[in-house]
């Protein structure tokens, strides 16, 4: 594995991290449909800004109005996606070019050219479908996706040392349940930002309007509507959709330390010890930076950390999985 090979990929992981932080800000501060068309903004590459730019995009959009701000926000995300794109793609044809890499690099590079193109689409959809929360869920999902398949391509490509780890059948079984868990959290928690329902529970630890919660309405998807921004479900749906993220929150928190737990037992290396200690000092922080957005409503700042988080809890459970299923094997 060549030295550049290994830069350019722990680079697309690096931009990848910073697209989904993008993605992240560009849906909290209400830029999803800062342009109205994909992928240019009012038929421009930029913003329009000059007055003919101003009168051509009122032509061809009337009753949009263009709001710079948000606009630049949409673009400047959509900018670095591209970017990503590109690597991603010199990434798949150096591996497929190289005969001696092994099959899995060239395995992750073709799936991430292949998920970076329906990454795309669903971009484009999120705008021309008015952000349907499925969609948005699903473009979420993707990101966090492809952040972790290239952060595994980057530690196959390091190529680290074999660790000696006893009863590694029964911790992958708990690592990959951990997974699983996580996985669930996240997209409940797409699902959440997709249908606007976190300011829809107040109050710690449960919702103070805890009574409308209907375990029914979690299963009502959204009706169709010709803009999805701000929600479109009842009050008591969104409230219940809140709710089961806090829920399964504890759900995750128990998981992930007992995973960490058993595995501080059970590894005495030095080195890998902050390997496992990482995921559970996360989801604690985590659990408690959530409780801390409700206590001061919903700041932006913190629900964009919030979001940030959960991607590094995600890497660091994926560093897990790799130690268990790949090192251990080296």
């Amino acid at each position: 594995m060549t030295q550049g090979f290994r830069r350019l990929v722990l680079i697309s992981a690096l931009l990848a991290a910073l697209v989904v932080t993008l993605g992240a800000y560009t849906r909290l501060s209400n830029a999803g449909l800062g342009c109205p068309d994909w992928p240019g903004c009012y038929g421009f590459l930029t913003v329009p800004n000059e007055s003919h730019e101003l009168m051509s995009a009122q032509q061809k959009f009337p009753g949009s109005e263009v709001h710079q701000k948000k606009a630049w926000i949409e673009m400047i995300h959509r900018y670095f996606a591209g970017s990503l794109g590109l690597i991603v793609a010199a990434i798949f044809f150096i591996a497929l070019r190289h005969p001696n890499y092994s099959k899995h690099i060239k395995g992750l590079s073709t799936l991430l050219v292949i998920l970076i193109v329906f990454q795309a689409m669903l971009g484009m959809w999120t705008v021309t479908m008015n952000l349907q929360p499925l969609v948005v869920m699903g473009h979420l999902l993707g990101g966090f996706t492809i952040l972790s398949l290239l952060t595994l391509l980057w530690l196959k490509a390091r190529q680290p040392a074999a660790v000696l780890i006893p009863n590694v059948t029964g911790l992958r079984i708990m690592a990959l349940v951990a997974l699983t868990i996580l996985i669930l959290q996240i997209a409940l928690g797409g699902w959440l930002a997709a249908n606007y329902a976190a300011p829809h529970c107040r109050g710690l630890p449960l919702c103070e309007n805890g009574q409308l919660f209907s375990l029914t309405s979690l299963f009502q998807l959204p009706h169709s509507s010709a803009s999805y921004e701000f929600g479109v479900l009842p009050f008591e749906t969104r409230l219940s959709i809140h709710l089961v993220h806090r829920i399964w929150a504890m759900v995750t928190l128990v998981a992930i330390l007992l995973l960490c737990w058993r595995l501080y037992g059970q590894i005495a290396d030095s080195h890998i010890r902050p390997v496992i200690v990482l995921p559970a000092m996360l989801v604690l922080c985590q659990v408690l930076l959530g409780g801390a957005i409700v206590h001061w409503q919903f700041p932006l700042s913190l629900t964009l950390f919030h979001n940030v988080m959960a991607a590094l809890l995600l890497l660091s459970m994926v560093r897990v999985c790799y130690l268990l299923f790949y090192q251990s094997k080296e």
